[in-house]
């Protein structure tokens, strides 16, 4: 079975490769991302991050990334809904983009093609070291949706003192504003600091407990974890098994996703509380129960009218039930013209 697995037409990949490096499966992953969008309406706030698939499978596109856990594998720009963690949007990593205009950031280019769903709609986006800069806080505020990251302190746009690190009392923050756009610096240590740009805060407030957090660096710690939450959960019951294939690699992958996003939208609708573990169980017993029923109704013959009878086609291969008073020569089912071979009177089955 895994053999034979095939996600496109092999005949016409080479021509559609040109164009598409992920032509063997961007059709499946197109359309599953679609129903991601279409199936679920996502809150406020979104996490967007990148996702390594842990695989050593040869292709043009397999990552090498130190700080994860598994190092080689394929990246996914993912976002994710904070409250549930369901994935709504996802793109494959695959080298240079050329879609993409010259002068703009690969960063950028990525967060507005995972917002682009989602924008105009007085949503937050939640980014990393990565992605957060302030020409895309700027561009994102354009269409009715904040940022909150933490942000690079080698940028352009930062400030000198800001980049400064020495000299700053230990737990204290210090704020600086360009338009709708706050910095926050906080020292929490002695010679470090952190960096976090928000548009979803109008002011920064300071905790009054030990170590004085304002509540644009509390807020982004609360909002990053989506994703890395996301890795905990599939890594705990995934489908990946070994192979050489990476459009399977991808397959795996997909299911482990669309299982996921299958729980969160049970959870949602039923208020169910069961572990994800028994869903999965139950899901999977629940398609193979129906797929043997299809299987056994597919083997069932069907009963033959009497002859001269007008009844529908029987066969349905290349008609939508069609009527027909003429049975096929070799089989006994009734055939319409759009469903015989030329020739003889024969059924396309047979």
């Amino acid at each position: 079975m895994m053999r034979y697995l095939r996600f496109d037409n092999k005949d016409t990949r080479a021509e559609r490769a040109k164009s598409d490096t992920f032509a063997a499966i961007s059709d499946i992953w197109q359309r599953f991302v679609k129903n991601c969008n279409l199936c679920y309406n996502p809150g406020q706030h979104l996490t967007v991050d990148e996702q390594l698939f842990p695989t050593k499978v040869r292709c043009s596109f397999t990552q090498y990334i130190s700080s994860k856990p598994d190092k080689f594998g394929i990246k996914f720009w993912v976002d994710f809904d904070l409250n549930t963690k369901y994935m709504c949007n996802a793109i494959p990593y695959l080298g240079k983009d050329p879609d993409r205009p010259k002068g703009e950031r690969v960063s950028e280019n990525v967060v507005m093609k995972l917002m682009k769903p989602y924008l105009g709609k007085g949503r937050t986006a939640a980014t990393d070291i990565y992605f957060t800069s302030l020409s895309l806080a700027n561009r994102l505020l354009e269409s009715n949706t904040t940022l909150l990251g933490t942000i690079n302190k080698i940028r352009r746009e930062i400030p000198l003192e800001a980049k400064n690190a020495k000299g700053r009392e230990k737990l204290s923050t210090e704020v600086y504003r360009s338009g709708g756009a706050l910095l926050t610096v906080y020292a929490p240590k002695t010679n470090k600091t952190v960096c976090v740009l928000s548009t979803m805060h109008t002011h920064v407030k300071i905790a009054d407990d030990r170590k004085r957090k304002p509540n644009t660096v509390t807020d982004y710690n609360r909002m990053k974890c989506a994703v890395d939450i996301m890795d905990q959960k599939v890594r705990a019951y995934t489908v990946r098994a070994g192979t050489r294939r990476w459009p399977v690699a991808v397959f795996y992958n997909l299911l482990d996703l669309a299982a996921m996003n299958a729980h969160d939208l049970y959870t949602a609708c039923t208020g169910s509380t069961e572990r994800r573990r028994v869903f999965l169980c139950a899901l999977a017993e629940e398609l193979r129960h129906r797929y043997l029923q299809e299987k056994e109704l597919r083997k069932t013959p069907r009963p033959l009218p009497a002859p001269g009878k007008k009844t529908q086609c029987q066969v349905q291969s290349h008609c939508n039930r069609n009527h027909s008073i003429n049975p096929c020569a070799a089989c006994g089912k009734y055939t319409c013209r759009k469903c015989r071979k030329e020739g003889p009177w024969l059924c396309s089955n047979c």
